[in-house]
């Protein structure tokens, strides 16, 4: 094992775990679930759109209230640990699920107890890390959570094969994991203590918030233009099955994705410790249009597979990246608060994103919902080229 990854604290790792196998349990049933409810239910694209803006839209900006919550405590992992039981609960709801709207409300549950864990989770690296290694720490999570991500995907593959097609039973399955995924939280991770002031300040009040700096509110913008860019991966699936890819293959498409995402993300998360932060994010934009290009031409499955590889490298480049910027520019204290406004605007952009997307499909066909994903994209680069300074602002120290 390389010297930089024994170099990640033991509490990290045990956090990596533990989003590993919650993502078993949630992709072993998202990578089945628009298909479940455009086939099974009868939902129309503009419905799932929606149903996947507004519960992740939910997860992230719940993720403000507990990230300020964490702050005001001083605590991380009780409210991390609450939000991973939510996440458990939820599971049987998809499985007894008969209509649109106990699937909305069972994915709802599940996005908030998302975002009640996310925020403390992201806040607890940052304070289990030394500032020199949380790029490599951001990035390890997110590998391993990305693993997880895959493995999920192809357990369902392998159960839809072997129970006929039988989403419900395959639900039902989503529960172990997420079960023993709460059970090492709880007993694996310990918190540092956090030295409060004598005089706590609301987080939230304009006195806390003035302490945020601009480099800190430009890394938020820049995440909510990168989330227009990126609507909800169920249109990667349900681009997939228009292209012809069987049912119980589907999942496939998930586990191409978070696959790449899996490999790239701890190598451009120790990139992201030496190099400047905004080329790296101009890179994942190129590569995000790359993708879309691919995915809004695309006349068959393997080059839909292409696009959806793209994909999960733009997701690898970015996300442990945007996870790394936003702990860079906060103070210590505010840590909970700084990730829960990223998650807040990033959550109305995922909203609109998605329902846009939607839309697009019905109205006007897939492939003007990534041609628009493509657009985004140059707005973003255009923000980045824009700001005068930006890199070396955001320049790891």
């Amino acid at each position: 094992m390389p010297a930089q990854v024994r170099s990640v604290p033991t509490g990290v790792w045990v956090l990596g775990f533990v989003s590993l196998l919650m993502d078993i349990s949630s992709e072993l049933i998202h990578s089945l679930l628009p298909v479940f409810l455009v086939t099974v239910v009868g939902a129309s694209a503009f419905a799932v759109g929606m149903l996947e803006g507004v519960a992740e839209a939910t997860a992230l900006i719940v993720r403000l209230f507990s990230g300020t919550l964490s702050d005001w405590l001083g605590r991380r992992k009780p409210l991390a640990v609450a939000g991973y039981a939510l996440g458990a609960l939820s599971k049987p709801l998809f499985a007894l699920a008969t209509s649109f709207s106990m699937v909305f409300a069972a994915r709802c549950v599940d996005r908030i107890g998302k975002g009640i864990r996310g925020a403390p989770r992201d806040a607890l690296i940052a304070d289990l890390t030394p500032a020199a290694e949380r790029g490599a720490a951001y990035g390890l999570r997110q590998s391993l959570d990305t693993v997880g991500a895959f493995a999920g995907p192809l357990l369902a593959i392998v159960l839809m094969l072997l129970w006929a097609n039988d989403f419900r039973a395959v639900f039902w399955v989503a529960v172990i994991p997420a079960a023993v995924a709460v059970a090492l939280l709880l007993f694996g991770v310990h918190e540092p203590q956090q030295k409060l002031p004598r005089r706590r300040i609301n987080p939230i009040h304009w006195r806390a918030l003035s302490r945020l700096r601009s480099a800190y509110w430009w890394v938020v913008a820049i995440g909510a233009i990168f989330t227009l860019a990126r609507f909800s991966e169920a249109f990667l699936i349900l681009r997939a099955q228009q292209n012809g890819l069987p049912l119980a293959w589907i999942p496939l498409v998930l586990v191409a994705m978070n696959l790449v995402f899996a490999v790239s993300a701890y190598p451009f998360g120790r990139l992201s410790d030496r190099m400047r932060h905004t080329r790296l994010l101009a890179l994942g934009l190129v590569v995000l249009i790359g993708a879309d290009l691919l995915l809004a031409c695309a006349n068959s499955w393997p080059v839909v597979f292409l696009g959806v590889a793209l994909w999960g490298l733009h997701l690898g480049i970015t996300q442990g990246l945007l996870a790394t910027m936003v702990a860079a520019t906060a103070p210590d204290d505010l840590r909970g608060t700084a990730f829960g406004f990223f998650n807040l605007l990033s959550g109305l952009a995922l909203l609109l994103a998605s329902g846009l997307a939607g839309l697009l499909w019905d109205q006007l066909g897939a492939s003007w919902t990534f041609f628009t994903g493509a657009a985004f994209c140059l707005v973003a680069l255009a923000v980045i080229a824009a700001r005068p300074g930006s890199g070396d602002i955001l320049r790891p120290k």
